[in-house]
């Protein structure tokens, strides 16, 4: 047993693996199987290389407003590992690793960020919701699914959902997670403190000694976790998805990482924090800290590294190639038709006005 154990009021962090991959809680070190941890590190590096190179397509004009996940790929690729392929994820807009290791297709990651919504119609059988952006919301998400996984008697269905550190200051946040408290659902609450809500430091967004201790006031388990250890993440999200499938409701985890590049490509990180804080938390880099545990157990080495950057980068330019061939242009149809399952009254009036608006401006 994990949770219950490290007291988020007494700053108590969990990890498993140090800063140099070595173990330091052998008690607590999960049973992976080989192939799981090959695809932990093979989705972690897609979504570091993906995330470079979406970068760099902004900065050329070529892709819209980019939401950089570079040093939080432990905290989501820990998280998903851990859960089922039914399980659902209620994203915000930093969910890139995590939607990637639940089978969603970077194609789909990237016609989002380029400007066409059809990237949000994930496969019928990928378990996502849309990337949502108005901050908290998806904490009310997260808790419908999981209710309606309990009033379909499918507990064994958990929700999962992730926040920033500046979001656990919103009101969303506890309204989710009260209702899911309240309920008792399956339901897991991830807190990505990266240390800055955008240019607003952890420190000066609220003075509750971790985010984790949240949790108490709403009646239920809460832990920190260094969220740059891969293997602390998946240990506490699997005791987590245990607890929330045997009806004991949901568990809320701060994942304590940090954001290396900017909030977002609008964003410009040297104008409110230093370059010596962003080099120190380089050396805590979850990628170069989960390599070296996979090269220890004799998993990985430096010629399997290079043949799967040069296949990863192919993948994303070719990815990237195809979204751009595709463009951001699609149909009235599109933007009306996947807002619900049939088209309200209202929505068919709101479509039938803005087709008649195209026709005339059209004719001018």
């Amino acid at each position: 047993m994990i949770i219950g154990k490290f007291d988020p009021l007494k700053q108590q962090r969990f990890t498993v693996l140090d800063e140099t991959g070595k173990i330091v809680n052998p008690s607590y070190e999960p049973k992976i199987d080989e192939a799981t941890l090959l695809k932990m590190y093979r989705t972690m590096k897609l979504a570091r290389i993906a995330d470079i190179r979406a970068l760099q397509y902004q900065r050329q004009g070529r892709m819209l407003t980019f939401a950089p996940v570079q040093g939080q790929e432990a905290a989501q690729i820990g998280t998903m590992a851990a859960l089922d392929k039914n399980d659902w994820i209620s994203p915000a807009f930093r969910e890139h690793a995590a939607m990637l290791y639940h089978n969603v297709p970077l194609e789909n990651i990237y016609l989002y960020w380029f400007g066409n919504e059809r990237g949000s119609r994930v496969p019928d059988d990928v378990n996502v919701l849309p990337v949502n952006i108005p901050i908290g919301s998806q904490y009310g998400h997260a808790a419908g699914l999981a209710y309606a996984s309990k009033l379909l008697k499918n507990n064994q269905q958990v929700a999962v959902t992730y926040i920033g550190d500046g979001g656990t200051s919103h009101g969303e946040f506890y309204e989710g997670l009260n209702f899911g408290s309240t309920f008792n659902v399956p339901m897991i609450g991830i807190i990505q403190n990266n240390q800055w809500a955008i240019s607003t430091p952890r420190r000066k967004a609220t003075k509750a000694a971790t985010l984790a201790q949240k949790a108490y006031a709403v009646g239920i388990p809460g832990i920190q976790v260094d969220g740059n250890d891969v293997l602390a993440m998946y240990a506490v999200v699997k005791e987590a998805a245990e607890r929330a499938r045997k009806g004991e409701g949901p568990t809320l985890i701060e994942a304590f990482t940090y954001r290396l590049g900017p909030h977002t490509t609008s964003d410009d990180p040297t104008i409110y924090r230093k370059n010596e804080e962003v080099e120190e938390w380089k050396k805590r880099d979850p990628l170069i800290r989960f390599k070296a545990y996979m090269e220890a157990k004799n998993l990985w080495d430096d010629k399997k590294e290079a043949a799967l950057d040069e296949e990863l980068e192919a993948h994303v330019k070719a990815t990237f190639e195809k979204v751009e061939k595709e463009g951001p242009v699609v149909s009235v149809d599109e933007v009306f038709d996947h807002t619900f399952a049939t088209l309200t009254d209202d929505l068919k009036a709101q479509k039938a006005q803005y087709i008649q608006y195209v026709k005339e401006t059209e004719g001018k």
